[in-house]
């Protein structure tokens, strides 16, 4: 287990640090717009939320199917509540580590907006990445609705929705909570210092992220089938188009957004203590 350990103080009383802080995104970075990895990006984004959304709702749908009792289906039948979790975590999994050194493996509007919100992304970095996320999920289940049309109706199009027995406060809260374990996962898979510190243990930051999306879709697939990322519950909603899935529509945006921002908060202001290392620097350099 690592240690804590500081080096001989700087000039201005502050310790040297183990590890290097990448330096705060700009919030308006225009010259991105002249940059072929920032378009890169954006394909990637697209792509594997397009891919992400292909091969998960073809899972629920063969679920829904397997266990249909019109087909002699039982619920012992096809690849089970956990299956369909190890799917979502599964293709995260694969997805971040195939696209983390090109666009950062976002796949997740909830994601990119707690990052943007720990500047470690621009605006329109931000923006761009929803707008991709949003139309690969909307192809991706496309692509489902293509292959499998009359599955695809009959099964609900793998769409969120809030389930029978559960009201909204719930479902939101569900949502709140579940946003939080994923992104404060991110924060803390992809922390600079962490890597410095324990750089003697092989850290594969995807893996993490993915086990977070299994956890949670493992608690919360019976109370909303698990959205906690705001382009997968959109795409489904758009092309199965359906009155309950656009009525609680909301729950997977906000819900999301909210627990994105509260683990930015968390992570940056309390185990990173932003706040107070701002300060620190502030006092220090008025005493020169």
């Amino acid at each position: 287990m690592a240690k804590d350990f500081e080096t001989e103080p700087q000039a201005g009383g502050l310790p040297n640090k183990d590890y290097q802080d990448p330096p705060p995104a700009p919030l308006f970075d225009t010259t991105e717009f002249t940059q072929w990895s920032f378009y890169r990006a954006l394909i990637a984004e697209f792509v594997a939320t397009l891919l992400f959304l292909y091969v998960t709702v073809l899972t629920v749908i063969g679920y829904n199917s397997q266990t249909d009792p019109a087909h002699n289906g039982t619920h012992c039948d096809g690849v089970g509540i956990l299956g369909i979790a190890w799917a979502f975590g599964g293709m995260i999994f694969v997805l971040v580590y195939c696209t983390a050194g090109i666009s950062g493996g976002h796949i997740n509007p909830a994601v990119t907006f707690g990052l943007f919100l720990a500047r470690k992304v621009s605006l329109i970095r931000a923006v761009l990445y929803m707008v991709a996320q949003c139309l690969g999920a909307i192809c991706g289940v496309g692509l489902v609705k293509a292959f499998q049309k009359s599955y695809y109706n009959r099964y609900k199009g793998g769409a969120n929705m809030l389930n029978d027995g559960y009201s909204k406060g719930t479902g939101l809260g569900a949502e709140i909570i579940g946003t939080f374990v994923l992104v404060y996962t991110v924060f803390s898979a992809t922390d600079p210092k962490r890597s410095a510190r324990d750089s003697h243990v092989p850290v594969l930051a995807p893996l993490p992220i993915g086990f977070a999306v299994f956890i949670v879709h493992l608690a919360t697939i019976p109370i909303t089938g698990t959205g906690i990322n705001p382009a997968r519950s959109f795409g489904a909603a758009v092309i199965y188009n359906n009155e309950k899935a656009w009525d609680d529509q909301w729950i997977f945006w906000v819900g999301p957004f909210i627990g994105a921002a509260i683990a930015a908060i968390y992570h940056q202001f309390v185990l990173r203590a932003q706040a107070v290392k701002a300060l620190g620097s502030f006092r220090s350099s008025s005493n020169l």
